[in-house]
Parts: structure tokens; sequence; C-alpha cells
């Protein structure tokens, strides 16, 4: 029933391909000798349901490369669980071979070499080839998007949403929920969903003056497919007003509402729901929570916190699926449901190679026609890597790509510490590549982009790292944003995540004279994305550019600045 075999059937070749040079054919033909469409697509039909789910999107329409990563702790009941297991402890968990595809994709380690053999991830095209062949198998299988997919590319900034829109329609989803895509403003948000040619979703969307359900989203949408009358809740990122800017959709309030959830639940049941499916954008832990304490939900489809599992994950009677970000992996969940209940399950995550899966042609080129006006902007090259360079961002503490930003913001800002925040979207930078406008924004592109300059003391400073740490490593996780550490520049610091709040970060440093930051000091901050209305400065992208551009070659050292302790 639990498809483990079913994703590792694609890790047929055994070993990485490495001293090849560059990243180009040799990468391709290593890949297509490796593995075959066919492969990848392969799946016994089962039962009389199907769900396809794609997630965390952040507006990544064409291949790229894409690390996992290297430091993702759990606290509390969920330390040592899944999600919170990386590299080659994951792989052993899953019986995955060191030097597969299924190593290159689902973990961090030897990144570079195996990239040689298997070359870029994800293109919507890529996607879209894929829901097309199990269309083909079970027509009508229900595509459902997790949200945060109007956000994260240059050309999604410039046309606010609307080129990201445009290609999603072509693949024609079912539903959808949301995060990143109400900081394009709550007029642009109800003008698209006004378009929507599919259910706009949100059961914890509320109308923040009357504390009602908002009336521009569904809580939930019913379908019959396979002869089973089919519930899909929605639930979107619940701390839109905490992690991003609330005065750019003051019009709305959020929160997890689960006891809401368990009313949605009671009542689709009520209406005669067979299947019940959560489409989440709460994060993979607050999901589990939420599954422990609300009754009745079949399959939940977890987004927010890009975890990619090759299998759910049970609690209770509910499976939670996980399906990764940025296009790098669909999930296939095929149901039997009879009798009103689920009674088995068989599941796919299927990684989305993109030197092996062929690009579905109006989807190419749709997504062509999209960037064409901006060609010119996206491919200028400002820099390039080293060598030993791979720009990267996940962690909980740092990526080589958030160290590069925060030494932009010190030297472009004149500044004595810097913040960066800590996304997990943006897609990596291989080592000798060129970097380009269009990379520099697949890691900054948001609509408050303005990099701050401000003074602040070190007891501030320390409040700061207290709260954004319990954001991360608090034991609830209701507590829990989803997101990680703010990256430092210029400052060290220890961190012990076994400690409650206001006892976590110690020895905090000024790196630059290795003196102890006093509480009592001002020091210069440089920062970005703040969440206050009328941020002044220039936007992160130019100062990220401007820094790329003085340096030539970026060669981004092993940071060793956080000391980790009670993981």
């Amino acid at each position: 029933m639990i498809s483990r075999r079913d994703f590792l059937q694609a890790s047929m070749a055994a070993s990485a391909i490495v001293g090849a040079s560059g990243f180009g054919n040799w990468g391709k033909l290593a890949a297509q000798q490796a593995l075959s469409q066919s492969d990848l697509l392969q799946f016994d039909t089962f039962g009389n349901v199907s769900l396809i789910h794609i997630t965390d999107i952040h507006a990544q329409l064409k291949p790229i490369w894409f690390r996992e990563p290297q430091i993702n702790l759990g606290v509390g009941s969920n330390k040592g669980a899944v999600p919170h297991i990386t590299g080659a402890d994951f792989r052993k968990l899953y019986g995955i071979e060191d030097g597969s595809a299924s190593h290159y994709a689902l973990s961090y380690d030897d990144f570079t070499a195996l990239g040689q053999a298997y070359g870029k991830m994800g293109g919507m095209d890529r996607v879209a080839t894929v829901v097309n062949s199990i269309r083909a198998d079970r027509p009508d299988a229900l595509l459902l998007d997790g949200g945060d997919t109007w956000h994260g590319s240059y050309t999604c900034y410039k046309t606010e949403g609307q080129d990201v829109v445009n290609i999603m329609n072509l693949l024609k989803p079912d539903a959808m929920t949301f995060h990143w895509e109400f900081t394009l403003g709550s007029d642009r948000v109800r003008d698209i969903v006004s378009d929507l040619p599919f259910a706009a979703l949100g059961q914890n969307i509320f109308d923040a003056e009357w504390d009602e359900p908002a009336e521009d989203f569904q809580p939930y949408q019913f379908f019959e497919r396979g002869g089973v009358k089919i519930a899909v809740i929605g639930q979107a990122f619940p701390y839109m007003p905490i992690a991003n800017p609330g005065w750019m959709f003051p019009e709305y309030s959020f929160g997890i509402r689960d006891q809401r959830m368990q009313e949605m639940v009671d009542e689709v049941r009520g209406q005669g729901a067979e299947l019940v499916v959560c489409l989440s954008h709460n994060g993979f832990d607050v999901d589990k929570k939420m599954a422990e304490r609300v009754t009745g939900i079949d399959v939940i489809l977890a987004g927010h916190t890009h975890d990619a599992l090759p299998e759910p994950v049970l609690i209770g009677e509910t499976i939670v699926v996980a399906s990764g970000s940025n296009g790098k992996f669909v999930s296939r969940v095929d149901l039997d449901v009879r009798d009103g209940r689920m009674m088995g399950f068989r599941h796919k995550l299927i990684p989305i190679f993109s030197d092996v899966i062929a690009p579905n042609a109006e989807v190419a080129a749709a997504i062509d026609a999209e960037r064409a006006p901006f060609l010119d902007e996206l491919t200028e090259v400002i820099g390039k890597t080293a060598d030993d360079t791979l720009l990267y961002r996940r962690g909980n503490f740092n990526g080589s790509w958030d160290d590069l930003i925060c030494d932009a913001l010190i030297q472009e800002r004149d500044a004595d510490i810097s913040m960066s925040p800590g996304v997990r979207w943006g897609p990596s930078i291989m080592p000798g590549q060129d970097i380009t406008r269009e990379d520099i924004w697949n890691v900054t592109s948001m609509t408050y982009p303005n990099a701050y300059r401000t003074e602040m003391t070190g007891e501030f400073i320390h409040t700061i790292m207290e709260d954004v740490a319990d954001n991360l490593f608090n034991t609830d996780p209701y507590y829990q944003q989803g997101g990680d550490m703010v990256r430092v520049g210029g400052m060290g610091y220890s961190i012990d995540v076994s400690k409650p709040i206001g006892q976590r970060v110690t020895d905090m440093t000024l790196l630059r004279t290795g003196e102890a930051i006093d509480p009592a000091k001002t020091y210069v901050v440089a920062g970005w994305a703040s969440v206050n209305e009328g941020t002044e400065g220039p936007p992160i992208w130019d100062v990220v550019e401007n820094h790329i551009r003085n340096l030539g070659t970026v060669q981004v050292k092993p940071n060793t600045s956080v000391k980790v302790s009670g993981a």
C-alpha cells in the first residue's frame, strides 16, 4: 500500500558520475542513461480516486538546481522524526542507495557531483507532462495546488503574479490555497481570485473587521470523482499578519482555527462526503498536530515547510503527504474509497528530472512567451561563482546564498551587523556557474524588498534572535511559523534549541572585533524584508547585484559562526 518502492525504482543508476566537465549535455546524457520517463511515471493504478498534489512552486517556471537542507531540526515530540532527518540518516531510513537519483533528489550531500549526473529538476512544462500522464491513466484525477505559487521570481514580481497564473491555468487545477500570494496586496489577490477557473479555498481566511468567513474564498469544494463524493477543505497559512506585512491585506485574518476545521469536516460529512481532503499550507508539524486534534480528515496535503517525503506519514487514520517545493516533485495518491471510508491508498512522490521528462509543448511555449518581454534583463550576467562555491539557501541556521546576501548588506549599507529572513524558497547555483539577474531575483523577489539601515542595541538584537528562535523551536507546533532562523552577518552566536525562550541564544559576538555584543551598546544593523510599513532603503536585489558586480567571482567560505547545541 505504501509506495516507497514506487519512488525508489527511479533510482536505477547506482553511482554518481564525477569528473564530468560542466553541467550541460554530459549531465543530460547521464540522466537519460540512468532514468527514463516511463520509469518515473510508472504507477500501479489503485482504487477509484486519484489526487495530484503540487505546492510551494514559488514562481519557478523553468528547471532549477535546488539542494535540500543539511540541518532541519525537530523539537519536542518531533525531535528525530521526519521531516527532521537529513542526509545519510534520511537515506538509511528510506533505503535510498548512495549515489542514486533519489539520493540526489531528496538529500543534500554530494549535491554538486550528483548534479552532474542527474541535471536540473522541475520546470512547469515538465510538471504538465506528469499531470497529463496521470490524467491519461485516471481522467478524473483531482489536481490540487497547495499555495506559494504566485511569488518568487523576477517575472512574477513584474507581472504581479499574472505570468504564473496564466501558466497554472493551463494545467487546470481543481483547487488552491494560499500564503505568499497575499503579499501581492489584497486588491490584487481579489482581482486574480475573481477570475480563477477553479476553487480558491481557505476555511481559516476571515474578514478581520467582522470575524466572519471571508466572502472571497470558499471553505471547501465538493467534487464527484470515481463515483465518490469528495470534499476538499482549504487551509491557508495561519500566521500571515505575523510572518508577512499585515498592512498589505488588512481586511483579512487567519489563524489555525482547528475548531472550525472540525466544524467544516463535520459539515461536509453531514452533506455526504465520502472522502475528506485538507489542502493545507500549515507546515508539516502543524498538520500533524491538527490531524491529532481534528477527526474525520482522510488526507492532508501538506505545504509551506518544503518537505519532500517518499511516503506519507500516518497520524491516526489520516495520511499526511509532503510534496516538496519549487516544482521538484509531484505527488500522486490513489485511494480506495468504499462505503464512505478510505480502505487503502497507494502513493508516489514523482521526481521531476528535467533532462528525462519531456516538456509539454503548449506549456513550454507559454512559459517562453511570458518571459520574452523580460529576457534581456533576466539573462544578464552579473558575476559567477568560484569553483568551490555552491550557493544554496536551505538549512535551519545559514546557507551560502544568505551568507552572500548578509555580506552584501554589510558592505553596501556600511553596517556592523546584517540580518536576512530565514525563508526557504530560492534555487541553488552550482560552482563555476554564471550568476544572472534572474538568479538574484529568485532569492530576493518580494513586494517589501527595502534594505533598511538602522541602529539597534545589543539587547534589542538579542530579543529579535530569541523571538525568531521561538518561532522555529517552540515545542508546540502551533507556535511554529515554519521558516528558518534569521540569517546574521557580522555576528556569531551560540544557540541551545532545547532551552525555553529567552535562554536559547548566548555568546553573541561582533565578528569584526571579536568582542562580546554589549546589551547597552548601539550597533548599525542592515536588513531587509521588514514587515513595517514605510521601510526605507534600496531594494535588496539592487544591493546584492552591486555587491556581486564588485566581486566578479563570488566565493563564500563555510560559515562557522553559529554554534548549535541541544539538538
